[in-house]
């Protein structure tokens, strides 16, 4: 007997709780759906651009015009005012926008309007002597109810100063080893494509080791301009950098830095000495981020230097690589340490709107994936940095020429019938051809008086240097071993302030253990680079990764010229940290005299006895003598051998200066002076002066022997006093052995 309820009651149930599980998964599908629609129509609304721009500023070099046809003679010469204080504030460089309203709204116009006001604003520029260059245009939607395009366009206006004196950015150029850094370069400044075996980086290659292995060890320079029209100024069409200089009214200056692990103080020292505008980091699409991309990533937003991303080799590996690659630098940007919004340029459109983001704001990060074989986006990255403009204004600018002169010694050179050569960066002030400036501070302390003999920028001469430019002074005939990386050159009315200790505001980026009193670092100040011992950490024992305090650093080998609120850098292995210094400290040895010194290899006396320079010797009395080829030991006293000097003072014992105790050793003092010469010739009797190495002797007292008074023993005979008033170069007495002979003096 079959049981019907079986089939047709279970069985049932069972079907209407499987409809009922299937209308509700179809309900949560569908608001998932409708969530993820609304959460899409989110996205696109806040990628859609937005109908204005950001209000016009009254400082800088960008200029809102909503149109800009037949103005009036007074109204023409009115907005060629304008456009020549746009052009100051860019330091020879301005952007208007053609069809915007001062408050940013993007109204647009027809295009007659627009051709006519492209017209009006290129006799503009030829009155002030400037180029215009259209860098885009783009169609707004302004007024719907009309079927008339309406555009805005973005114009470039480009001069050369009156003072010749174009606009140059610095670029340095960071990334991991073999990533292609030099090749981008050479592709860039020589203007040909590389054959895929390193042929474009051979001209920026400064050592045959280099040129062996293909990796940069040392700092080389590059420079690629632009002219008046945007146009690319390179070795191509000009055959030295001189003509280079000549046809460009904007200089990009590259710096080829290193990508090894083993030259980082090398990357460092450029990074912090040549002050870079911005930072190029070169990421290879074949290896990723690996090696020290993330630490020099680390450097550039240490030292507060915006840094744009180039994605090289793109030709040698698929898309989905390069995507991959991609995916990992906006990954990188957006990590909390970064905060940055990486934007990725595709096109035109895209290179001119992330020049400008970039400068006015850096936290936006443009990524561009180029070949160096192939030239694939390499004009988008042209255009890129023929729009990016200077990050100081000209106030700023006018700011720091007005102050002090202040040189940077970066490198040292001995060019054949020039004589010696400085590089660096002029930090402040003005520097002329002919200028008398102090440069130091030696490991003693001292500053040398120096005069500039002719100036080169980029290759180029230029007999004006302002501040913030680079370039290379001839000092003539200066002896370079007075000289060294990290001396500045000084204004003779600044009064130097070196130290030997300084305090400085930091943070510890990472360190394995404890960082605590007695450790010692590598500290980048500017052109700064030494090793420095932690005295003290203020309120704290110790410090950890990630803490701040306010440490007190010394340096080991000598004082250094800081400033204060300069930025800061430590390094030791592992362990880094960055700061700014807040208190300089200077040493007790502090000689801020600017007089010569003495030569190189004269070294002052252990004793604080008047020096001896080239020019001036010793500052004490010396008696009456001979003239002699060479100057008296530094740190010696003359007339401190007995019957060695001549000219020896009337009604005294030969060789005992007046009111000395008998016994003593006349003219000397205890542990002081060196010696004067071998003595050991003249047997037992006739000791050596203490030198230096004496210098705790317990007792200054007399000689060990019989009584205070005339030396008993077996001398050749009794020394008989000397008339008064003794012949100069006579020997008091007579005797087969009266002394040594007098050293010269």
């Amino acid at each position: 007997m079959v049981d019907l309820t079986e089939p047709c009651g279970l069985p049932g149930a069972q079907n209407h709780g499987t409809r009922t599980e299937t209308r509700t998964e179809t309900k949560s599908k569908r608001r998932k759906r409708k969530r993820g629609g609304r959460k899409r129509n989110k996205h696109k609304n806040r990628a859609a651009p937005l109908p204005f721009l950001p209000p016009e500023a009254e400082e800088g070099n960008i200029e809102y015009k909503l149109k800009l046809v037949s103005p009036s003679s007074y109204r023409f010469e009115h907005l060629a005012t304008q456009l020549k204080w746009r052009l100051q504030e860019g330091r020879g460089q301005a952007v208007y926008q053609i069809g915007v309203e001062d408050n940013g709204l993007l109204v647009g116009l027809s295009p007659g309007d627009m051709s006519a006001s492209l017209h009006t604003l290129s006799r503009m520029a030829h009155k002030v002597g400037a180029d215009i260059a259209l860098l885009r245009e783009r169609e707004v939607d302004f007024d719907s109810d009309q079927n008339v395009s309406r555009k805005i366009a973005e114009v470039l206006v480009r001069k050369v100063p009156d003072d010749q004196q174009f606009l140059d950015l610095r670029v340095a150029v960071l990334g991991n080893v073999d990533s292609g850094k030099s090749t981008l370069l050479g592709v860039l400044t020589q203007g040909e494509l590389d054959n895929g075996r390193g042929r474009a980086r051979l001209n920026l290659f400064r050592h045959l080791h280099e040129i062996q292995t293909g990796r940069t060890s040392s700092i080389s320079f590059e420079i690629l301009g632009f002219n008046s029209k945007g146009q690319v100024v390179n070795y191509s069409g000009s055959r030295t950098a001189e003509e280079i200089c000549e046809s460009s009214s904007k200089m990009i200056t590259f710096m080829d830095l290193a990508g090894h692990h083993k030259y980082l103080k090398t990357t460092i020292f450029g990074l912090t000495s040549y002050c870079p505008d911005f930072a190029l980091l070169v990421v290879s699409a074949s290896t990723g981020i690996a090696g020290t991309t993330r630490e020099h990533l680390a450097l550039s937003m240490a030292l507060k230097v915006p840094v744009f991303l180039v994605v090289s080799k793109v030709d040698v590996v698929s898309r989905a690589a390069v995507e991959r690659t991609v995916r990992q630098l906006q990954r990188l940007l957006k990590q909390p340490g970064c905060n940055k919004v990486p934007l990725v340029v595709n096109s035109r459109d895209d290179a001119v709107m992330a020049a400008q983001q970039f400068s006015h704001g850096t936290s936006v990060t443009p990524i561009f994936t180029v070949s160096s074989v192939s030239g694939q986006s390499l004009d988008l990255l042209k255009v890129f940095l023929n729009v990016l403009p200077p990050l100081s204004n000209s106030k700023e600018q006018e700011e720091l020429m007005q102050q002090l002169t202040e040189f940077q010694v970066d490198e040292i050179y001995s060019v054949p019938d020039v004589g010696t050569v400085v590089g660096g960066t002029l930090y402040s002030g003005v520097c002329r051809e002919g200028e008398r400036l102090l440069v130091g501070p030696s490991e003693q302390g001292r500053f040398w008086r120096l005069r500039v003999g002719s100036i080169q920028r980029n290759r180029s001469a230029c007999r004006v240097l302002r501040a913030g430019q680079a370039a290379t002074l001839a000092l003539g005939n200066f002896d370079r071993s007075l000289l060294r990386k990290g001396m500045v050159m000084v204004s003779p009315k600044m009064n130097p302030t070196i130290c030997c200790e300084f305090e400085a505001a930091i943070v510890l980026l990472f360190h394995a253990k404890t960082f605590r009193r007695g450790f010692q670092v590598t500290v980048h100040v500017g052109n700064v680079r030494q090793t420095a011992t932690v005295e003290s950490l203020q309120g704290k024992e110790d410090l950890r990764s990630g803490e701040r305090a306010v440490v007190r650093f010394r340096f080991l080998k000598h004082s250094e010229y800081l400033r204060l609120g300069a930025k800061l850098l430590f390094r030791e292995g592992l362990t880094k940290g960055i700061g700014h210094v807040t208190r300089l400290l200077p040493g007790p040895d502090q000689n801020q005299e600017p007089r010569p010194g003495p030569r190189p290899g004269r070294e002052p006396g252990p004793e604080p006895q008047p020096r001896a320079g080239p020019e001036h010797g010793s500052e004490q009395e010396q008696s009456p003598g001979p003239e002699t080829e060479e100057g008296p030991e530094p740190g010696s006293r003359p007339g401190t051998r007995p019957g060695s000097r001549p000219g020896t003072r009337p009604g005294t014992r030969p060789g005992t200066r007046p009111g000395t105790r008998p016994g003593t050793r006349p003219g000397s003092r205890p542990g002081s002076g060196p010696r004067l010469g071998p003595e050991s010739e003249h047997g037992p009797e006739q000791d050596q002066i203490p030198g230096p190495e004496t210098k705790e002797r317990p007792e200054p007292g007399p000689r060990p022997g019989p009584e205070p008074g005339p030396r008993p023993g077996p001398e050749p005979g009794p020394r008989p006093e000397p008339e008064p008033g003794p012949e100069p170069g006579t020997r008091p007495g007579p005797g087969p052995e009266p002394g040594p002979k007098a050293e010269s003096t």
